[in-house]
């Protein structure tokens, strides 16, 4: 999956990506328009490095509070089906073979009981939110 979005920043700068580019376009002005990317480019991998890096302390630190308030639920790969995206399903437990249906949908209200998960029904179906990963996702 990727991880390097560039896009947030195109669209905060359009005018000037643009104009470099017609420039590229117009009069073979590669030179600028490649060090705008590579400025660009290195900008944001420094803020996706800080938010990879934020993520992973977050799951780390999920993960001791799961081992020790709900140990008996506990095991890494809960943890990291709960980091993959910012919410799971019942069925995401079941597809990983952590749990069966029924203990999946236990393990995944007990997180909920303790504020890991924050539990939504969406038309048919209920989605487990994981909202301090949708918190740090969100920010830019």
């Amino acid at each position: 999956m990727p991880i390097l979005y560039l896009s947030r920043y195109v669209i905060a700068h359009r005018a000037d990506y643009y104009r470099l580019l017609l420039e590229v376009t117009q009069k073979q002005a590669w030179e600028a328009w490649i060090l705008s990317c590579c400025a660009r480019s290195r900008r944001r991998r420094t803020g996706t490095t800080s938010k990879i890096i934020a993520i992973r302390e977050l799951s780390d630190s999920t993960a001791a509070l799961v081992r020790d308030r709900l140990p008996k639920v506990y095991s890494r790969e809960l943890v990291d089906v709960i980091f993959e995206q910012p919410y799971c399903r019942i069925a995401n437990l079941v597809d990983k073979r952590i749990a069966q249906r029924q203990a999946a949908a236990r393990y995944l209200k007990s997180l909920v009981e303790i504020g890991v998960l924050r539990e939504q029904q969406v038309g048919k179906e209920k989605l487990f939110i994981n909202p301090r990963l949708m918190q740090l996702l969100a920010e830019a």
